[in-house]
């Protein structure tokens, strides 16, 4: 077991962008530093081209998934509200990352403007520090001073009456099937998630993989020849191991 605090290490991989977390999760298996986590055409761990970054300037977002579907009100659904959201995410370990699936007829889907500023300020309150959904949010001027990220559809400034129809579910957003209690990696390229139990096993190797990254890509600008790019890719994905 770990002597590293969960919290030390999430902050701690906030040092590294989404896709060298996505290397180490499952990208390259062949790597010897490759969790293999996921086969990664097959399963879906990370998001697709659906979701956009809402403020890219904005600094890496690690946390636990927290989970709930949203749509139109239904009398089947009527015993849920946005505060058993955020029950769950106070109930959660910290920092949370929100996972939102709008499940709304297709006519209207691009025109929910789901999680505004109230919204966001609540989940703030309770340690959640971003939110992915696979439709459109609002109040984007109002939630940037906030620094609480957002990995959207796009945007739009209304919506009508809605409702939570689960909460802390398995979801699907953006191509990634997220459960809750996974973690959460995201910033302007998109979001990969991974096991909570491989947190460690995740920072370790992606720091060993960007200091192998470092060696490889200082070598690469000093290269003249194909020869020597040759030389320097060999065993690595891009290339082959012929010499």
């Amino acid at each position: 077991m770990s002597r590293r605090p969960p919290q030390e290490m999430i902050e701690a991989l906030k040092q590294f962008d989404t896709p060298s977390i996505t290397n180490v999760v499952a990208t390259y298996p062949t790597h010897p530093l490759c969790l293999g986590l996921y086969n990664p055409w097959t399963e879906n761990w990370y998001t697709d081209q659906t979701i956009k970054c809402m403020y890219p300037e904005m600094d890496r977002t690690v946390g636990y998934a927290v989970t709930c579907v949203y749509g139109l009100p239904d009398p089947n659904f009527n015993n849920l509200t946005f505060l058993d959201v955020i029950d769950a995410l106070d109930t959660s370990p910290k920092p949370t990352v929100l996972v939102i699936h709008q499940k709304f007829p297709p006519e209207i889907a691009g025109k929910v403007g789901l999680s505004g500023g109230n919204m966001t300020s609540a989940a703030k309150a309770v340690g959640c520090i971003g939110v992915i959904s696979n439709g459109p949010s609002r109040d984007i001027d109002e939630i940037r001073p906030m620094n609480f990220q957002y990995l959207l559809s796009g945007i739009s400034p209304g919506h009508g009456d809605m409702a939570v129809h689960a909460v802390n579910v398995p979801v699907s957003v953006g191509g990634m099937d997220v459960a809750p209690g996974e973690i959460i990696h995201m910033d302007e390229n998109g979001a990969c998630k991974f096991p909570g139990d491989k947190i460690e096993a995740v920072l370790d190797n992606v720091i060993a993989l960007q200091k192998e990254e470092e060696k490889r890509m200082t070598a690469l600008q000093k290269a003249t020849t194909a020869a020597e790019v040759r030389a320097i890719m060999g065993g690595h994905s891009y290339g082959d191991e012929k010499k």
